[in-house]
């Protein structure tokens, strides 16, 4: 039986959550995962993880959205991973009330089951959406907050929470704020996934949205690495604090099509999709991260070039078995 402190994630089905769960285990941390509450039992990419990952998990039915759910969950572990979150920013333009009851609600018990249970780590979940486009680059956690989108809203609403509850009950929270995380399991939702699926399902013609922003990729390794290091971190050296994690290197979406398309032996006639493209004031034209506050507190560094993370990510959408997880013909919102 592992010595490891036990741990608890919330959103453990998603695809960044799928890959910390997998990351805890291999670093002998028994895990609990919460998986949203659904009637076809279904654990999302939970399912797809070795036989042998998921013995050490311990999988729970439930939503954030509810207080027991979250009780339940965090009761007896040493460290909570909060990462359950509504993501999507177009989606968000079409259901705002659905994101402030999981992002910032959500976000309010488990702060709340952390500070009664007097759990010793909470590990928040922010976005980099939080800046909105870049004032100054690149961007420290100084950086103003501008909320362009009422996803990006509701996580700054969780954060300020989080911070709250630091500063008025000393809960032992700290904040992950990663910028543009890309890999395999990521929903067509994201660019990048968005492209490859429908180059690896034999489409040429690529329909986007606005190709002219930049933003700063980090591959889902480097972005579970770096969920690690302020997870286990003297409480000293994190609690209490915000950290970006990013590459501190910027690419337009335009010019990262480019990328792929060669990566992937393949011309691509690139498309815009005006239902695609986000309002004018929405669109966060730049983002680009300064991660020196975090590798100054724990010493991580993205260990994977772009290139590299891009590689990986087309190797597995090449998969027969994983491109048919994916509806590549329509426009994933």
């Amino acid at each position: 039986m592992s010595t490891t402190p036990r741990v608890a994630v919330t959103g453990a089905e998603g695809f960044i959550g799928s890959h910390l769960v997998e990351a805890l285990v291999a670093a002998g941390h028994p895990v609990r995962a919460m998986v949203q509450y659904n009637s076809f039992s279904s654990f999302g990419w939970l399912e797809t993880l070795p036989a042998e990952v998921l013995a050490e998990v311990d999988i729970q039915l439930g939503d954030v959205r509810d207080p027991g759910s979250v009780t339940g969950l965090v009761t007896g572990v040493e460290a909570v991973y909060h990462l359950a979150a509504l993501i999507a920013i177009p989606y968000s333009y079409r259901a705002p009330h659905s994101y402030v009851e999981t992002n910032v609600t959500g976000t309010l018990n488990v702060l709340e089951a952390v500070r009664h249970l007097e759990i010793p780590r909470l590990v928040h979940t922010s976005t980099s959406e939080t800046y909105g486009t870049a004032r100054t680059v690149p961007i420290t956690e100084d950086h103003p907050i501008n909320t362009q989108s009422p996803y990006a809203a509701s996580k700054a609403g969780g954060d300020r929470l989080a911070d709250s509850y630091h500063a008025s009950f000393a809960t032992p929270v700290v904040t992950l704020r990663p910028f543009n995380t890309f890999g395999p399991r990521q929903s067509m939702r994201a660019v990048i996934p968005t492209v490859i699926g429908q180059v690896a399902a034999g489409e040429r013609t690529i329909v986007l949205g606005d190709l002219r922003p930049t933003r700063d990729f980090s591959y889902v390794k480097d972005t579970v690495a770096a969920f690690l290091a302020v997870g286990t971190a003297p409480a000293e050296q994190v609690v209490g604090r915000t950290f970006n994690s990013g590459t501190g290197g910027e690419i337009s979406v335009g010019e990262l099509v480019g990328l792929i398309g060669k990566l992937m032996g393949a011309d691509l006639d690139v498309r815009e999709d005006e239902e695609r493209v986000r309002p004018a004031g929405s669109e966060v034209m730049r983002l680009v991260a300064d991660a020196s506050r975090l590798r100054a507190a724990t010493g991580w560094s993205p260990a994977h070039t772009l290139e590299d993370g891009l590689r990986h990510t087309i190797d597995f959408f090449r998969d027969p078995a994983n491109l048919a997880r994916y509806k590549t013909d329509r426009y994933n919102v």
